[in-house]
């Protein structure tokens, strides 16, 4: 679904293209050959059997395609400051225990002085740091006390250097990104609405994923499928198997899990941390972020199909139980005994 044939962008503005999962239109094992495949999707097209995937317009393709690169460089980077703090550990330097931020600009200024000179480690540090850091000169003077060899003063040059260069470029792709994405500025600012979406590049994420125009999917719990965020069908002769969610949305289901697992912990939307604590208590922390995902999208897809804000108010009324409910005795042993109960006869 993810790799587009580049007949599709050819012939795109020329006429309907059905792009088709190779999953729903294979041919029967046994009976298998590139002619007879050819012949059994033709089949199935002339008689409306080929479900096509979602494919986003090119402006939105290629919007996805510079948000997905941006997530590569940011995984890079991620893994220069790692190998940055595995070098600094293994010479005995420890900033990483005092300093909340190793690449902070008071760190960076220390660890450019060590490698200045990594044999001298009785600099002074107070001219290199600043603020709140002063409060820190002990800790910091003993954490700077190790060893760099000269291989490893190397090593971290070349790693520092990579990283700078990396957030260099990963700024010149952002300027890119921002460009492209002042056409869906409406869309955008909608989405920041929803609670935990406060970084602009996370909101452009979900648009570069999920287009702008919601029309393409029937309902919210088809875009919650196509995002891999919906529990599967598995059920044979009366027993239902796994459940689990499927592997799609692989670029937008962590965004939206990360954006949960946020959220939760926030007391600013009861509405939210109240329906993640009902779940946790039933089925566990990792069931109920993946409910709270499916719930997040699920209003994204609400606000740009309706073009309205969030709207917490809607999910408070849906809290509130009704006055009238009723259970039988029957039920009520059995959600008892689901709670952990157990059931005793009442005293004569």
């Amino acid at each position: 679904r993810e790799i587009l044939d580049p007949s599709f962008n050819i012939l795109e503005h020329s006429c309907n293209i059905t792009l088709a999962h190779p999953k729903y239109v294979k041919a029967i094992r046994g009976k298998k050959t590139d002619k007879k495949d050819a012949q059994w999707i033709a089949d199935l097209f002339k008689h409306d059997l080929v479900a096509g995937s979602f494919m986003p317009p090119l402006p939105i393709r290629q919007l996805r395609d510079l948000m997905r690169y941006r997530f590569k460089l940011t995984n890079f980077s991620s893994s220069e400051k790692n190998r940055l703090q595995n070098s600094l550990t293994v010479s005995n330097i420890q900033l990483g225990n005092v300093v909340s931020d190793t690449f902070g600009k008071s760190s960076m200024n220390i660890i450019d002085r060590l490698l200045d000179d990594p044999h001298d480690t009785s600099f002074d540090l107070e001219p290199l740091i600043h603020g709140s850091m002063k409060g820190k000169l002990p800790e910091l003077e003993l954490a700077v006390d190790g060893l760099i060899t000269p291989e490893q003063a190397g090593k971290i040059k070349v790693i520092k250097q990579h990283y700078e260069d990396l957030e260099t470029r990963k700024a010149d792709l952002e300027s890119i990104i921002l460009s492209l994405a002042e056409s869906y500025s409406e869309e955008i600012n909608l989405i920041l609405t929803v609670p935990s979406f406060k970084n602009l590049f996370s909101a452009i994420v979900v648009v570069s994923e999920i287009g702008v125009n919601m029309d393409v999917f029937p309902t919210a719990k088809h875009l919650c499928s196509w995002a891999g965020l919906t529990p599967t069908n598995n059920e044979s002769a009366g027993k239902k198997k796994s459940v689990r969610i499927s592997r799609a949305g692989i670029y937008i289901k962590p965004l939206l899990v990360q954006c949960a697992t946020a959220v939760v912990k926030s007391e600013k939307h009861p509405e939210i941390r109240n329906r993640y604590l009902q779940l946790k208590r039933r089925r566990g922390h990792k069931r109920a972020i993946i409910a709270i995902a499916r719930m997040l999208l699920t209003a994204i897809y609400h606000i740009l199909k309706n073009k309205e804000p969030y709207n917490p108010d809607l999910y408070k009324k849906s809290d509130i139980r009704p006055v009238d409910r009723e259970i039988t005795v029957e039920q009520a042993i059995s959600l008892a005994k689901a709670q952990g109960y157990r059931i005793m006869a009442a005293a004569t």
